[in-house]
């Protein structure tokens, strides 16, 4: 970038911070997050020794004397991801679903902090819905020029599919989405020229042991014997389908059709599918490793989710679990910082002037997976 100054920005529902890592990555610096969920709180304190965390009902937090904490005089960009449920496909989709209404606690602080740009991401869903539309003319009405996409995170460098609806609002320039830096396999065609194939499940976890060895979050489960019977059954690419009848369970019996991805087992050579927050259920997905007689481990899911090696998760297995498989994957927020810095270009002179913090450095390093 023409000039080092990270422009400010608050994470709202910032669950374990995916979302701000790949934003720091791009030269964003992260001074607030909030979140109702205690262990998220925990591991956002462990990994970002300088900023304020607001935990709790974000309903309740008084936006006065939340701003007089921060140690900068005005936010850059306000970021963040309102809980998706009652608009995920995987949900009822209820229409007054109140977890619906929670765009408007983010527009509360947009409204409040007026950022230069506001960044919002959510499932696909959202962008066809109501809400989506009051949140479009709500930005509008304060001055900001809405952009809305769909992103598949494989077509970004991440090693999963995964697809997130991104909200970009600018009142400094349009906005723009980051084209695609990756091409699925047997895709080649122009458009694909100067891009790199999908990153693969053997990319990103294929240097850790086959035997969980229980270092940084590599932790395997304790399977019944008939858990690992079935887990032995099932070849890579395979499912439940793949069960002898008398390994299958009932319900499993009856039922002829349904999800092939249930009890199904990842392949060294392709992108996982989305990794959810009980990836260590295989019965939830399709979770098995791709060699070894086992669910994928918290590391490896964090590492599905490009979460750097170096940061630190707090909380039980559970917990743990649902941070990682909540989370925005790093290198999709990364590329999208990358897209939304080139908007700041033109004001960063302006905000080093404003800035009342002269330590404009990242509080960590938070660099990318390599492979």
């Amino acid at each position: 970038m023409k000039n080092n100054i990270n422009p400010t920005f608050i994470d709202l529902f910032a669950g374990a911070g995916g979302l701000s890592i790949g934003l720091e990555q791009a030269g964003f610096k992260l001074v607030a997050a909030t979140d109702w969920d205690h262990w998220s709180c925990e591991t956002l304190c462990a990994n970002h020794k300088n900023i304020i965390v607001e935990e709790g009902d974000i309903s309740l937090v008084d936006l006065d004397v939340f701003q007089k904490k921060l140690p900068v005089s005005d936010v850059d960009m306000i970021v963040g991801g309102p809980p998706c449920q009652g608009f995920s496909a995987l949900g009822k989709r209820l229409v007054n679903d109140p977890r619906n209404q929670l765009w408007r606690q983010y527009m509360r602080f947009v409204e409040h902090f007026l950022p230069k740009v506001f960044l919002m991401e959510n499932v696909p869903e959202l962008l066809k819905s109501q809400e989506f539309a009051e949140v479009k003319s709500t930005a509008e009405r304060l001055g900001y020029i809405i952009e809305a996409k769909i992103l598949h995170a494989v077509d970004y460098g991440v090693p999963q599919k995964r697809k997130r609806a991104i909200i970009i609002g600018s009142r400094i320039g349009a906005p723009k989405h980051p084209e695609p830096t990756h091409h699925g396999f047997g895709q080649m065609s122009i458009d694909s020229n100067g891009k790199d194939p999908w990153r693969t499940v053997g990319d990103v976890i294929r240097d850790l042991p086959l035997e969980p060895d229980g270092e940084n979050w590599h932790v395997g489960r304790n399977p019944t014997a008939k858990s690992l019977a079935r887990y032995k059954t099932v070849p890579p690419g395979g499912n439940r389908f793949n069960l002898p009848i008398e390994l299958m369970p009932n319900c499993w019996i009856k039922k002829k059709t349904g999800s092939t991805d249930v009890f199904g087992r990842l392949e060294w050579s392709k992108p996982s599918l989305t990794i959810r927050t009980e990836f260590f259920k295989p019965e939830k997905g399709r979770y098995l490793h791709p060699q070894a007689h086992r669910p994928i481990t918290v590391r490896e899911a964090a590492r599905l989710q490009t979460f750097p090696d170096n940061y630190i998760l707090v909380g039980s297995h559970i917990n743990v679990a649902k941070q990682v498989g909540n989370a925005v994957p790093c290198e999709l927020a990364r590329k999208v910082g990358l897209e939304i810095r080139k908007l700041f270009e033109v004001v960063l002179d302006e905000i080093k002037q404003k800035s009342v913090d002269s330590d404009a450095s990242f509080p960590r390093d938070f660099s990318y997976l390599q492979t």
